[in-house]
């Protein structure tokens, strides 16, 4: 597509073919700020594209933010949870607005996050650090205490989580102080959170001069199994309140563009309850269900709103209306080998044969013995869905959980 020569030079961090796609059709110039297994794809396809390894931010880490400078770049946006330090970095640079690399710092550790909306009057669980087991014990234990917990009563979980990484990585939940024996000490320090009971939810909101242009709320079926979009109507009438939210939200958090992906709990008396907020595309191919359901390019949406040449016109023409404008629902099931042992892929006819069913991006299996999950693991690949009904989207993806892809 033709380029706009005065429109926003955009730096893309990380690898992401779907990004990529979507900038080579937009009207924007962009570069591809990748590692060098990247290069090779690059040259042959003709992507702009510039080196760079993501370890660390360490002495060498503003050169890239120079190169960008020198190359005309006007913001970089971050693909990956790995890269929002990063784009902190640059923009800081790009934008020369010291405060965004302070920002991207919230933005990544869970525990600075959790203090910082805390601090905007934002409702959170108990929470805090722990550099060994014992802390683990000793937190597990005064949770439940806190909870007035009688001998013999089971204890309420715990969650424990990595400080910086992506959502389910490293999540564990601990009840007894036996599993707590499990956990290797690498993992250490994590961050420890009391459980919330409630219906977990998940938001991505498109922010612009720090507004609100486009909110969707991504309903979970089961937390790392199933997602899909819009969320149902007994979600969808929290609405108001999540939008209230949301702006606390980018008020404590000083966001004045970009996309945010936070997650929360409504606890059955309404209150809600702030999990965390990642500044980067959320998982589980949110984007590309919103592109099924609203025909818009969420990627795309992403560079309108980090772009600081994107007039508010603009914007605003780009988005369509939240929920009216949907076309159905479109919901997407990560599949889990049920099994220990698995030889071949078997996709059950009757879901292949479902009016709701559209594709599928499951591959063989390469090993037949299915490694364990200590944690929430990477599922195998996704089956995607669309339809017109919320509550038999939501019943259809619960059902595929019983279901055996592997055998």
């Amino acid at each position: 597509m033709k380029k706009d020569p005065n429109k926003g030079y955009i730096a893309l961090l990380g690898w992401s073919l779907n990004a990529v796609e979507a900038a080579e059709n937009f009207d924007r110039r962009y570069v591809v700020v990748a590692p060098d297994w990247a290069e090779e794809y690059c040259q042959k396809h003709d992507i702009p594209y510039v080196p760079w390894n993501f370890e660390r931010l360490n002495d060498r880490s503003m050169e890239i933010a120079e190169t960008l400078k020198e190359m005309g770049v006007d913001v970089a946006i971050p693909m990956f949870e790995e890269t929002v330090e990063w784009a902190g970095a640059i923009n800081s640079v790009l934008l020369d607005n010291p405060r965004l690399y302070g920002q991207s710092l919230l933005l990544r550790d869970k525990a600075l996050m959790k203090r910082r909306a805390q601090l905007g009057g934002i409702r959170v669980g108990i929470f805090e650090e722990a550099h060994d087991k014992e802390d683990v014990i000793r937190f597990l234990k005064r949770v439940n205490q806190t909870l007035l917990k009688l001998d013999g009563d089971p204890n309420d979980p715990i969650h424990l989580k990595a400080f910086d990484k992506a959502g389910c990585l490293g999540h564990r939940v601990i009840r007894t102080p036996d599993e707590v024996d499990t956990i290797p000490d690498e993992e250490f320090p994590v961050l420890m959170e009391s459980h919330l009971d409630g219906w977990e939810f998940a938001v991505e909101a498109w922010i612009h001069d720090g507004k609100i242009v486009f909110l969707n709320i991504s309903e979970y079926v089961t937390l790392g199994y199933s997602v899909f979009v819009p969320a149902s109507p007994e979600l969808e009438k929290y609405r108001p309140q999540i939008k209230a939210q949301i702006e606390k939200l980018i008020k404590a958090f000083d966001i004045e563009f970009g996309l945010i992906h936070p997650e929360y709990f409504v606890t059955n008396d309404g209150e809600m309850y702030f999990g965390e907020v990642a500044y980067r595309p959320p998982g589980f191919k949110v984007f590309e269900l919103l592109e099924r359901v609203y025909g818009f390019n969420a990627y795309q949406a992403s560079m309108l709103v980090f772009d600081p040449k994107a007039t508010t016109e603009e914007v605003k023409a780009f988005f369509p209306k939240e929920v009216v404008d949907a076309d159905g629902y479109a919901g997407c099931f990560g599949v889990y080998p049920r099994r220990r042992v698995v030889s071949k892929l078997e996709i059950p006819e009757e879901v292949e044969d479902d009016p709701y069913f559209e594709s599928h991006e499951l591959t063989a299996p390469i090993e037949e013995t299915v490694t364990k999950r200590t944690a929430f693991g990477t599922h195998w690949g996704l089956i995607y869905f669309k339809g017109d009904e919320a509550a038999r989207m939501k019943e259809l993806l619960k059902h595929m959980e019983d279901l055996d892809f592997y055998v």
